[in-house]
């Protein structure tokens, strides 16, 4: 569908990168993109993709906001304190832009849904920014079955890491490849015992929605396979290929 005069004004700094232009936009307006997880992570990354006018959202998180998230979870003020974050992340999206279509679910994903996940039907990328191996793995086998991009981003402390997964593919690893059958111990560290560092967060979250735009668009190299590791005490970024196991539960034919 062509773009209205609004629309390319809004979008006019898309528009005139070659890598993305009025097809690129036009892919990015027609997307549907699940952000599970509303947290740090899920905050910028809805922030950026709503700017970008992705053209509907599937927010997934069950947890209500409290006082200790804004120090990094940036969407949220001191009126959303005790309110779901879907919620509150659904109305601050769209005062950035009116346009979008927003889908908040406010739930928690467990193993049950790799059975049934209609949440899931019509999704063109996943963002996960969830905080334990459990939920990180059943979202990844979901992406495997249902054939849809993982962009699976983490972060503690002053670190951050993020990766592109299609594990369906041939020599394409999954993230259950990369952590094997990670488990969340009694004594798993977490940012409310470690701490972590709120800028580091936000860097990721946009990373997030970076890489969901070239999922949909495809601009610059291909990040398949890949995973960036940020470490903001240098500061300094390395990249690293993650190979396909062979033996993986999830995505091995």
């Amino acid at each position: 569908m062509p773009l209205n005069d609004e629309q390319l004004d809004r979008y006019a700094r898309h528009l005139v990168l070659h890598e993305i232009g009025g097809a690129g936009q036009n892919a990015i307006c027609a997307s549907h993109i699940a952000i599970i997880g509303m947290g740090g992570i899920g905050c910028p990354a809805l922030q950026y993709l709503a700017a970008a006018g992705v053209g509907q959202m599937t927010l997934i998180d069950d947890d209500l906001v409290s006082l200790s998230n804004l120090q990094r979870q940036i969407l949220y003020s001191d009126d959303d304190i005790g309110k779901p974050k879907v919620e509150a992340a659904k109305i601050a999206a769209q005062k950035i832009n009116p346009d979008i279509e927003i889908h908040p679910l406010q739930m928690r994903i467990t193993k049950e849904h790799r059975q049934d996940a209609p949440f899931l039907d019509g999704v063109d990328a996943i963002i996960d920014g969830t905080d334990n191996f459990h939920t990180r793995l059943i979202v990844s086998d979901l992406s495997v079955d249902a054939k849809i991009p993982l962009i699976s981003a983490a972060i503690g402390q002053f670190h951050g890491q993020i990766g592109t997964f299609y594990g369906w593919q041939d020599n394409a690893p999954c993230y259950r490849c990369f952590v094997g059958d990670a488990h969340d111990p009694d004594d798993c560290d977490n940012c409310a015992q470690q701490g972590v560092l709120g800028a580091m967060v936000g860097l990721m979250g946009s990373f997030a929605a970076m890489e969901a735009i070239r999922a949909r668009t495809g601009f610059g190299q291909s990040q398949v396979g890949k995973l960036q590791i940020f470490d903001g005490l240098k500061p300094a970024m390395r990249t690293i290929n993650l190979p396909k196991d062979k033996a993986c539960t999830s995505c091995a034919n």
